[in-house]
């Protein structure tokens, strides 16, 4: 049983879906603190300028006392409508727009309910993972049973899953204590994510873009198979 175990994340990379196809089950970190600064409510689309951040307002009052669960969006301005502008103006000429764009924005329409950050990204994840033909377990951290902080919170939900190894980030060889792990009888693996070189536009090519940038630019939606 193999399994890996991320936050939740807006949009993500390629390299993220990679890391879910590699895997039997796959963790869906959504009872841990806010990473302010990093990928859980904010990625990158490629423009004619460059990078543009794609960044979901947030009530954050009190953010590193609660959980991601219990964050919450802040719905004062558009910013759906303004992030699927964004997409349209950057991607309006790119070879799969199209014929894939009313899908994204369909999905954007059915999320006007949903309040949570966490149960936003759920519901994207499963958009993506559907679009790519990933069907490797999705299981939510807040319905696990264990319990505990970095390491021994990673350890503790492979065990309940039944793990033998254990897909980590790069940045788990910061934290992890795989002798642990070697006790529990599962083995630790550190992605080492080969970025594809793909057709792009606007000049010379930008790895670690959002998901959105190869879905619109190439047809290949089989890009993770034989990986899981």
């Amino acid at each position: 049983m193999i399994v890996s175990i991320h936050q939740p994340a807006y949009l993500p990379w390629l390299g993220y879906f990679d890391k879910i196809a590699s895997s039997d089950s796959h963790v869906f970190l959504d009872n841990v603190q806010l990473e302010k600064r990093g990928f859980t409510h904010r990625n990158q689309i490629k423009t004619p300028q460059g990078p543009l951040w794609l960044t979901i307002p947030l009530h954050t009052h009190g953010h590193r006392e609660s959980h991601l669960g219990a964050t919450l969006i802040a719905e004062e301005g558009d910013w759906r409508g303004k992030h699927l502008k964004s997409i349209a103006q950057n991607y309006g000429k790119a070879p799969f727009f199209t014929q894939r764009f009313p899908r994204l924005e369909n999905w954007y329409e059915q999320s006007n309910g949903i309040s949570g950050l966490a149960e936003l990204c759920f519901s994207q994840l499963r958009f993506w993972l559907d679009e790519f033909d990933i069907g490797t377990r999705i299981v939510k951290s807040s319905e696990m049973a264990s319990s505990g902080c970095k390491s021994d919170l990673m350890l503790a939900l492979c065990r309940e899953l039944g793990a033998t190894t254990y897909i980590s980030g790069a940045l788990g060889k910061n934290y992890l204590q795989e002798a642990d792990f070697t006790a529990a009888g599962i083995g630790v693996i550190y992605q080492n994510y080969a970025h594809p070189t793909y057709a792009q536009l606007y000049g010379d090519f930008l790895p670690a873009m959002s998901i959105v940038d190869y879905w619109f630019n190439n047809p290949n939606t089989q890009l993770f198979k034989g990986t899981s």
